[in-house]
């Protein structure tokens, strides 16, 4: 399938190699597949920022969690990192049952402590910011988002634990001029990401599929079956 034009700054729609693609996978997408519903999943993989992640730590409110996904899903990440110590996770929204669900197009990362999870995304080479507000935090709009980079938030009740502020490389804090001095865990994901997306619109992360050709083809078949 040809190419398609897009905005500039974003991905075009990349050609498929079907070469790259298993012969399972080749007869279901002959079989199963339409065009219109092909061409948005390859522009949306084409778009997906592998040099962005977000890491959850117990957050146990499925509202926010869901909230937090369907963000993560407007401004192209793929992987979203879930770290649960002390709270069990609302199984339900990061379940891929329901068609309206994010999790459906996420890689989901399950933690047992902070501390792996940081030890994954320092192999990858990220770094890693918690939202807290304390004496090193740097506001939103003081930061880079262009580089590989993990946000971490933290409980609705106890914020980010102390381990996983200790750890970090940095924290951020969203500027507010209200009364209120926390915005809600979804909010606060919704806003950081799309200040990362305007940053990186910028910059023109978004040009180019982040991914190589046989995972842009693989990732492609495994959506066409959901």
């Amino acid at each position: 399938m040809p190419n398609h034009r897009a905005e500039p700054g974003i991905a075009p729609i990349p050609a498929v190699d079907r070469n790259a693609l298993s012969a399972e996978d080749r007869a279901y997408g002959d079989a199963g597949r339409t065009s219109r519903r092909q061409q948005r999943i390859q522009s949306v993989l084409a778009r997906r920022q592998t040099s962005l992640t977000v890491v959850l730590e117990d957050i146990h409110d499925p509202h926010n969690a869901s909230a937090v996904l369907r963000s993560c899903d407007a401004v192209g990440i793929l992987d979203v990192h879930l770290v649960y110590v002390h709270q069990a996770p609302p199984r339900q929204s990061f379940g891929r049952a329901t068609s309206a669900s994010a999790a459906k197009w996420m890689r989901l990362h399950t933690w047992d402590s902070i501390e792996d999870c940081y030890a994954r995304l320092r192999e990858q080479e990220f770094t890693i910011l918690a939202t807290a507000l304390d004496h090193r935090s740097r506001g939103l709009y003081e930061v880079d988002f262009t580089g590989p980079t993990a946000l971490v938030f933290g409980n609705e009740r106890s914020g980010v634990s102390p381990e996983a502020v200790d750890h970090a490389d940095g924290t951020i804090y969203i500027p507010m001029l209200g009364m209120v001095e926390s915005l809600n865990i979804s909010v606060a994901c919704a806003v950081t990401l799309y200040e990362a997306m305007r940053q990186r619109l910028a910059a023109g992360s978004y040009a180019d599929p982040t991914l190589d050709a046989a995972e842009l083809a693989r990732l492609e078949a495994d959506w066409l079956r959901r």
